[in-house]
């Protein structure tokens, strides 16, 4: 398959010059092309003038990660998209084994490989983990990750099965299934957007892959800190997005209302921790969800909704009531 490897960039000359060289070394024969997002630092000469191979796409504007790569990628001819952060580090090897299942598996249309954390190596990353899965009320997890909580990498994820969605930080996925979807929904601007993709696919009848033979490292963090108010808007928004958008009728309406009360709760949490801008920022992804829900269910006639719950309990039980911070331990409950 020809394989492209798409790396999104807004300001990250930085980012760029310490991890770009990683990439270039261990994916002989694949091209390497930076996508711009109309960078106001020195990115775009930087990497002129550093590093030849790469080709450059500009942006007209910052889209965020969403519209950025949608615009990014029609430019791009190859049969396999590697969409990859800015602050990944990849390793020797590590884009064999997933081609290697793509050829093997011709119904699987999306890939991640095992995620770790490039400043704690033997543990696994925030950003997708050992692959992305979802539980009963649509609250993404991930093998290896459940909410803050990271488990140690022990070799207890070294296989190769199907998941849920796969991270956006190092996603792989056929040209022809990115279009089909129509790309990532620019409504999201930034985080969540690769749940939904994933979602869409599943429901068309696609499977989505985790390949722990490959491993890469990522810093994380980048872009947002996993407690950014601006992060916790848009995971809260979009979050629910996905729900009005991926799920049968009656079951989106039901697990919607749900989730606005534990919503509610999160913000009780977060005044008791005194973190005042998160309060905030969910208040403010509540008054986004209800301008744009006529919107997003007017998406939902695209969708198929053969969806099947692979976590069938709910991990904010499990996880603040019952104190389970393990995925192999959450699902053998």
């Amino acid at each position: 398959m020809r394989t492209a490897i798409v790396i999104l960039n807004w300001n990250g000359e930085v980012l760029l010059e310490r991890y770009l060289p990683s990439v270039i070394r261990w994916s002989k024969g694949v091209p390497v092309y930076v996508v711009d997002n109309a960078s106001t630092d020195d990115s775009v000469n930087f990497i002129k003038s550093n590093f030849p191979t790469v080709q450059i796409i500009q942006n007209k504007e910052n889209g965020g990660f969403a519209k950025g790569y949608n615009e990014g990628l029609k430019h791009i001819e190859a049969d396999l998209f590697c969409l990859l952060n800015s602050d990944v580090e990849v390793t020797e090897g590590w884009i064999d084994p997933i081609l290697k299942v793509f050829s093997e598996k011709p119904e699987v249309a999306i890939i991640q490989p095992k995620i770790l954390d490039l400043m704690n190596k033997d543990h696994f990353e925030y950003a997708g983990a050992a692959g992305g899965f979802i539980d009963q009320l649509g609250y993404p997890l991930c093998r290896g990750r459940i909410f803050q909580s990271l488990e140690k990498d022990t070799g207890q994820y070294d296989d190769i099965t199907e998941i849920f969605w796969a991270t956006g930080a190092c996603m792989f996925i056929k040209k022809e299934v990115f279009w089909e979807l129509d790309g990532f929904d620019e409504d999201y601007f930034a985080h969540q957007e690769e749940v939904d993709l994933c979602w869409r696919a599943k429901n068309e009848g696609h499977k989505v892959y985790y390949v722990g033979l490959s491993k890469v490292y990522h810093l994380g963090g980048s872009t947002l800190s996993n407690m950014n108010p601006r992060k916790t808007y848009l995971n809260f928004r979009n979050s629910l997005f996905s729900i009005t958008k991926n799920l049968p009728r009656r079951k989106a309406l039901i697990i919607i209302l749900v989730r606005l009360l534990l919503d509610g709760i999160a913000v009780l949490r977060f005044i008791f921790q005194l973190k005042f801008s998160h309060c905030a920022a969910i208040l403010k992804a509540h008054l986004s969800f209800y301008r744009n829900f006529r919107k997003m269910y007017r998406k939902r006639e695209k969708a198929n909704f053969i969806l099947k719950y692979y976590i069938t309990k709910s991990i904010v039980w499990s996880h603040f009531v019952h104190h389970v911070n393990n995925f192999n331990v959450l699902v053998k409950d």
